[in-house]
Formats: C-alpha cells, sequence, structure tokens
C-alpha cells in the first residue's frame, strides 16, 4: 500500500504572495539552490518586490529527506545482509506505489507531484512559481499535468519532458542496484568528475569538490530511489502545449545532457503561453550552482511576470 510521501523542506525566505519553490537535480539534494536563492531574494529586493517565500523540498532520500517505508535508518557502509536489505527494499517499494518487474517504480512520480502540492496547500497557497533542474524538472511537469490550477509560473531548467529510452531506463535501475545493494554513491561519482568539454566551473577543483563533497553525503538507498522513480516517468511532452500559466526555460550552452537544442524545441512546444528562453554562456548542466546569478535574473523576472499575471495584467 503506497502512503503520502513527507518531504523536508529548507524555507529560505518567508514572505507574502506566491512562493517561489525549487525542486533539485540528480544526484545532489536542496543546497545545490542555496546561492541561487539567495541571489534571487537579493535581486527582487532590488527591485522592489514585495518578499515572497522561497522554499527547496527535498526529495525523498537527498539531504534529510525521508525514503517511503524505509524505518531501518540504516547508513552508508553498513552491512545489514541480504535478507534485511530485500526487506527493507519491498517495504520502500510497496510505500512508493510499487515496482514494475525491473524493479521502476511507476507510480512513485505522481505521488512526489502530489507530495509537493500537498505541503504547498498544508501552508495556505494555492499556488505557486515552480523551478525544477533536471530531474526536478520531472517533478513540475508531473504537478503541471496532475494539478495545473497549482501552477502560477513554471521555469524548467536543463532538463526534458521525455521518458527514459528502454537503455537509459535499464542504466538507471542498474545504478540504483547498485547503490541500494553495494552501500555505496560510487556509481554516480561520476556527476562530479569533468572533461576538456565542461564548463570552466565543471573543470575547476572548487567546482569537483562542491560536487564530490554533496555526492559523498547522500544516502545510498536514496540515490537509489530516485533512480527508480526517475527510470518509471512516463513521457510528458504532451504537457508542454497545456502549460498556460508565465514560464521560463534556462539551459547552459556546454550542459552536455540537455543542451541548447534540447531545450529550444522545449520553449516551441509551449504553445498555451510566452515562454522566455535564457541561455547562459560556459555554462553546464548544473546551471543553478554555475551561474546562479544568471538563473536568479530568469527567476525574478518569472516571478514578477506571475504577479502581473495574477492581478490580471499582461506579461
Amino acid at each position: 500500500m503506497n502512503m503520502p510521501i513527507t518531504l523536508n523542506n529548507t524555507v529560505y525566505r518567508g514572505g507574502q504572495g506566491t512562493p517561489l519553490i525549487l525542486v533539485h537535480a540528480f544526484p545532489v539534494d536542496h543546497r545545490m539552490w542555496d546561492d541561487c536563492s539567495a541571489a534571487v531574494a537579493r535581486l527582487a529586493d532590488e527591485e522592489g518586490l514585495s518578499p515572497f517565500p522561497i522554499w527547496a523540498p527535498d526529495m525523498p532520500g537527498a539531504g534529510e529527506g525521508p525514503i517511503p517505508g524505509d524505518d531501518s535508518g540504516t547508513a552508508a557502509g553498513t552491512e545489514p545482509g541480504d535478507a534485511a536489505d530485500a526487506a527493507r527494499e519491498a517495504a520502500i517499494a510497496e510505500a512508493s506505489g510499487g515496482s514494475a518487474a525491473d524493479g521502476a517504480y511507476e507510480r512513485a512520480l505522481d505521488l512526489l507531484a502530489d507530495a509537493y502540492v500537498d505541503l504547498m496547500h498544508a501552508a495556505g497557497y494555492r499556488s505557486a512559481v515552480w523551478a525544477g533542474l533536471s530531474m526536478g524538472g520531472y517533478v513540475i511537469l508531473d504537478i503541471q499535468r496532475r494539478h495545473p490550477d497549482a501552477v502560477a509560473g513554471f521555469a524548467m531548467c536543463d532538463t526534458k519532458a521525455d521518458a527514459d529510452s528502454p537503455q537509459q531506463r535499464a542504466n538507471r535501475l542498474r545504478v540504483a542496484s547498485a547503490c541500494a545493494s553495494g552501500h555505496t554513491v560510487e556509481p554516480v561519482m561520476h556527476f562530479a568528475e569533468a572533461n576538456e568539454r565542461d564548463s570552466s566551473f565543471k573543470q575547476s577543483a572548487e567546482g569537483e569538490a562542491l560536487f564530490t563533497r554533496w555526492i559523498r553525503e547522500q544516502r545510498p538507498e536514496g540515490v537509489a530511489w530516485r533512480q527508480r522513480m526517475a527510470a518509471g516517468r512516463p513521457d510528458l511532452n504532451d504537457q508542454l502545449p497545456l502549460i498556460s500559466a508565465p514560464a521560463a526555460v534556462i539551459c547552459g550552452d556546454k550542459d552536455p545532457f540537455s543542451p541548447p537544442s534540447a531545450m529550444k524545441p522545449i520553449v516551441t512546444a509551449m504553445t498555451g503561453t510566452t515562454a522566455a528562453y535564457t541561455e547562459i554562456a560556459d555554462c553546464g548542466h548544473f546551471s543553478a550552482v554555475e551561474h546562479p546569478d544568471a538563473v536568479a535574473r530568469a527567476l525574478v523576472d518569472l516571478v514578477r511576470c506571475a504577479g502581473r499575471r495574477s492581478a490580471l495584467m499582461v506579461c
């Protein structure tokens, strides 16, 4: 029996009006938004916008986020044994809506989208400006699918609407199994590595050290949960023309996963709104970390536009 997902929420700032809710990427947690959220608050204040809430909830198993159905508290590096591991994984799968024959959690994204909206409603808000980066983009697209009235603004950052190909799905599930069975995050440490085609930040010692620390601080079981959730997600391209709220599409020019050639068609597909496109120079996949001010600029513009729309003004 699946249960409601509980989210651990980081509140960067309180305020009045529509909240800006930031949804993080894989395989990190809400901390990837730290600098960007500070820049959003600073720019908004400089431009005289009324203070608005800024949140960044952690997905299950990210940071301090609880994993559905997991009451074991097993820490990374421990070896509880095959029987305990199997029982733990079965409990997590059941609480996540069940698993497909290959181990993917095909209902988990829906449960996660509902959890984000429930968190917002519990605080007394009817809608939010949603910004999702990479895996966070999958979440906000599903929010649009299941809760369109909860969307006051919509920012897709370095992401895609496609489902995984069979090969991509299989690889995600292989990584999930390796992390969970080995109690290790080594299979995803490559996200901290750079090559000569990456951005200056990604190639820097600072960038490598930051992502190495963030990833090593993740729980292997949480990494596995997010991979199984993402493997089971549906194709969400049909949602793009249904977005009617003000929108933004943001990407780095050196993003190896969601390059401009993949992000520009998303803008074109958003036929129900006008989407502002921002392409950031010398920027890779984690734009909010690599160029927080540039992403913040786009998000502040989106918040302003969403506010005007709610007041029946034209953006």
